[in-house]
């Protein structure tokens, strides 16, 4: 086992496929794939399972990837410290449902911890996503919600992917609305104060059931409802067409500005909002920074 095999079982995870890994890595395909065959070989394990759809990593594999990482972050430091090598490209990923603090905490990664070159992620996508990212290694990092109604689905899921859930706070339901809207007035609003205004939510295109939903209380009907694809669509029609969400409260002024405020719903619906990472796999450098930075930008909200 080499350090250059190593790398090119990061770079093939990263790429997602043999081909574009070896055009990163200056390689030929057939080579990549051979050095990365011998290693699984040597190991007796299947690192990638190979499908006609591509490549994805198998259970060993993402315990394997997540101690190449540590191998390689550490050779690269000795490099950096005695060689005077260049540092290497940052690589990090993270998938999520749509939230403020999520993005915060992506800022300060890259403020703190971005060297001259890197290559991070931030995808804002739909909940079933978010997890096949994660077990694809796609993205090291998920976050999303688990309440009541969700949990059995959820967890059998992430059971089912080996999977791990990581909380990082319980909020309460709020509505999120303009500061213009006329709810934005009330200290608690019901859900029956809600009929006359649009509700907006989050497509979750083909896998669209309730247990999916980024939004609590799912299984309610609304004679006004319209459906989003992303963050900013929706804080335009909150205000545009004075709609509401369902949410956690939790809202970044810094990035979403002061015309969105969330009113507390009258409702026992309880969220946990965590995150999400293979079972076995060990976090990368930068993965264990991101989750620092969710934990300070919870508690600055």
């Amino acid at each position: 086992m080499t350090l250059q095999q190593l790398r090119y079982v990061i770079e093939v995870a990263n790429r997602g496929s043999m081909n574009e890994a070896a055009k990163r890595l200056f390689i030929s395909q057939p080579s990549l794939s051979n050095a990365i065959k011998d290693l699984e070989e040597e190991l007796r394990i299947t690192i990638f399972e190979r499908t006609n759809k591509g490549i994805s990593l198998s259970k060993a594999g993402a315990e394997f990837l997540g101690y190449a990482r540590q191998v390689i972050e550490q050779a690269e430091l000795l490099e950096n410290r005695y060689l005077g090598a260049k540092p290497a490209p940052q690589h990090f990923s993270v998938s999520t449902q749509h939230y403020a603090f999520a993005v915060n905490a992506f800022v300060q990664l890259v403020r703190e911890h971005g060297q001259d070159e890197y290559e991070l992620a931030l995808r804002e996508t739909k909940t079933h996503e978010i997890i096949q990212d994660v077990k694809s290694q796609r993205s090291e990092i998920g976050i999303l919600y688990i309440n009541e109604f969700n949990a059995k689905v959820i967890t059998r899921l992430l059971r089912d992917a080996n999977l791990k859930f990581t909380s990082l706070f319980t909020a309460k339901a709020h509505i999120f609305v303009s500061v213009n809207n006329p709810l934005a007035q009330h200290p608690v609003v019901t859900i029956d104060q809600l009929d006359e205004y649009p509700y907006l939510h989050f497509e979750q295109g083909e896998y669209n059931s309730f247990h999916f939903s980024e939004e609590i209380l799912s299984t309610l009907s609304h004679k006004k409802s319209i459906k989003v694809n992303d963050r900013a669509t929706l804080f335009n029609l909150l205000i545009g067409l004075n709609g509401y969400t369902i949410s956690t409260g939790v809202l970044s002024a810094d990035l979403n500005g002061n015309e969105i405020i969330p009113v507390p719903l009258a409702s026992e619906e309880t969220l946990h909002v965590g995150w999400i990472s293979h079972q076995n796999a060990a976090l990368s450098k930068l993965a264990v920074a991101y989750v620092e930075a969710l934990q300070q930008a919870i508690a600055v909200e």
